[in-house]
């Protein structure tokens, strides 16, 4: 995993541990949201980076 991924799945916990806590969302239907909340945040994460200069953000 590399550390966009990595910052994309932490970025999704705490957008789903902030939800939880406002009682916008139920423990039990996490897996739902979850999914949705990932792809938004991926699809907008991946789309800036590739609009940016290469980093140096190597796999390991």
């Amino acid at each position: 995993m590399n550390k966009t991924d990595e910052y994309i799945l932490r970025t999704t916990k705490e957008i789903i541990v902030k939800f939880i806590e406002m009682g916008r969302l139920s423990p039990s239907n996490i897996h739902e949201s979850f999914k949705d909340i990932y792809s938004t945040v991926n699809e907008t994460i991946k789309a800036n980076v590739s609009k940016k200069a290469p980093s140096n953000d190597k796999q390991t």
